[in-house]
């Protein structure tokens, strides 16, 4: 009897042993997801505007189907501005996922952009507010405040993440209309909006902008939108000091080239499809794979001691 009971002991264990190491072995077979994104060649396009991600081909990809949520942000209320895309969707929709209701704010003609971000955040069980307006007028980044706390009830997080940026061949190409254009957006918008914001955050509350590797290295080709870059790096750091005794930390994330409406709004169809193909990856980043950064620096789980830092997520040293 006792051998029988050893055998079978025995024949459990190793079964067990089987399906962990079946486990195992699959795991390790799964490629690692820095190298199933999708890479340059893309399709040649050309967008109007500011580019819709509805038009983009192939898709951003902002789900972040791998990413699983801890409630680090349960409870909170969280602003994001160009949230109905790019970056900004990516970092609304895993906002929603560890639990923050978020309002997004956008250009009136992104709205469908806008809606396909609402539908993802109210998958994950949340609430999404949606803001249209311009920010480079100083009213609007007051009333887009005032309006997310009257939605929402409070306002926990800002993320100032709304861009603008056209290439130039040279500095004599830049007019005064567009460098006033760059600057209101970039910087003054996230000056505006952190004004606005502390009147109303309590400590533990975080403020994240995103910076750009052009904040560190510029850009020959984006003299003024590389300035605003460097602009909010030195902002970030002068901010972070200035709120430290109010518990309020605030931080920046500094992406590389992210594949976003913005390429084919920005560049020549030829250079899109080569897009980020000069990268250390050798290729751009998604937005799911950026987003995980604003939600670190965003938590005080997982960065309680972390302020006036302007993180790079550029895939590389070189970007």
């Amino acid at each position: 009897m006792a051998t029988a009971k050893r055998s079978s002991l025995r024949t459990a264990k190793a079964d067990t042993s089987s399906r962990l190491e079946g486990s195992t072995a699959r795991h390790r077979k799964a490629e690692p997801q820095m190298s199933t994104e999708p890479k340059p060649p893309f399709p040649k396009q050309k967008q109007s505007g500011t580019g819709l991600e509805a038009k983009l081909d192939p898709k951003p990809r902002y789900e972040a189907s791998r990413y699983k949520p801890a409630g680090k942000l349960e409870g909170k209320c969280a602003l994001v501005t160009g949230g109905d895309s790019g970056i900004g969707r990516a970092v609304a929709v895993l906002y929603a996922r560890e639990g923050a209701d978020v309002a997004i704010s956008y250009l009136p003609d992104e709205q469908t952009d806008a809606e396909e971000t609402l539908r993802a955040i109210e998958a994950e069980g949340r609430r999404c507010v949606l803001i249209p307006g311009d920010l480079s007028e100083s009213k609007f980044c007051d009333e887009l405040v005032e309006q997310t706390v009257n939605e929402l009830g409070k306002l926990d997080i800002l993320v100032s993440n709304a861009a603008h940026q056209n290439r130039k061949d040279g500095l004599d190409e830049v007019t005064d209309e567009e460098l006033e254009t760059t600057f209101q957006i970039n910087i003054y918008a996230f000056f505006r909006l952190c004004r606005a914001a502390l009147r109303h955050m309590k400590p533990g509350a975080a403020i994240i902008a995103t910076s750009s590797e052009t904040g560190f290295a510029g850009s020959k080709q984006l003299p003024d939108y590389s300035a605003t870059k460097g602009a909010i790096n030195a902002f970030t750091k002068t901010l972070a000091q200035n709120l430290i005794e109010r518990g309020i930390r605030v931080n920046a994330v500094a992406p590389g080239p992210v594949w976003t409406p913005l390429n084919p709004a920005d560049k020549p169809a030829d250079k899109v499809a080569d897009f980020g193909k000069d990268s250390d990856m050798g290729r751009p980043a998604q937005p799911e794979e950026i987003s995980p950064a604003y939600v670190f620096l965003a938590s005080p789980i997982t960065a309680s001691y972390i302020n006036g830092v302007v993180l790079p997520v550029m895939g590389g040293p070189r970007g």
